[in-house]
């Protein structure tokens, strides 16, 4: 990744196909995901690009490098940075915004986590609420509806509860509890496949 780390202020960075074969794929892999995950392949582009250089980078630089538009770059830079997965850094002697991205995975999870709470679980509990009064007060829908919606916001609100737990765990502390997620299934006698309820 000599390539990346080199760039400096006057040197032009290299293009997507001029940089080594594993950033390349990276890079557009990781773009083509982001769609599947409801992120613009641009953004997730950026975002990868980011991550995988060692040295901050300018939004000129980040057009010049995966050619896209200086606007788009734009946009895309502020979306990343509203995910809090990307942010400003000073370059010394450069009163260009330079950018980096967070490398550490389990900040990066927990960040995107949190920003998936508020932006769909915390909306659902609202709606929910909403359409439990209503119902409540029209006393026009019947009580298997009821049922239903009560059954969804209490799902709804069991995932943000586990949500908030989460994102209280130390990444270190996390880390170790994903480990052990073989020996806690066989510890709850869960080691059977459960789509044909045999025990193994």
């Amino acid at each position: 990744m000599t390539e990346i780390s080199n760039l400096t202020n006057e040197t032009k960075p290299l293009p997507l196909d001029r940089l080594p074969a594993a950033v390349r794929r990276f890079v557009l892999q990781w773009g083509d995901m982001g769609g599947q995950w409801g992120v613009n392949r641009s953004v997730a582009q950026i975002h990868a690009l980011l991550y995988i250089s060692e040295k901050p980078m300018t939004a000129e630089e980040i057009a010049d490098t995966l050619g896209i538009a200086r606007s788009n770059v734009s946009n895309s830079l502020k979306e990343l940075q509203n995910w809090k997965i990307i942010s400003r850094e000073p370059v010394p002697g450069d009163r260009r915004d330079h950018f980096v991205a967070e490398t550490d995975v389990w900040d990066m999870a927990m960040r995107i986590a949190a920003v998936r709470k508020e932006k769909e679980i915390d909306p659902a509990i609202r709606v929910l609420e909403t359409c439990l009064d209503e119902a409540a007060e029209e006393g026009a829908v019947s009580p298997e509806v009821t049922r239903r919606l009560n059954n969804m916001l209490d799902f709804t609100r069991s995932m943000d509860r586990w949500y908030r737990q989460m994102l209280r765990i130390p990444n270190a502390t996390l880390v170790k509890m994903i480990r052990m997620g073989n020996k806690i299934v066989t510890l709850a006698g869960l080691t059977g496949n459960k789509s044909d309820g045999k025990a193994a």
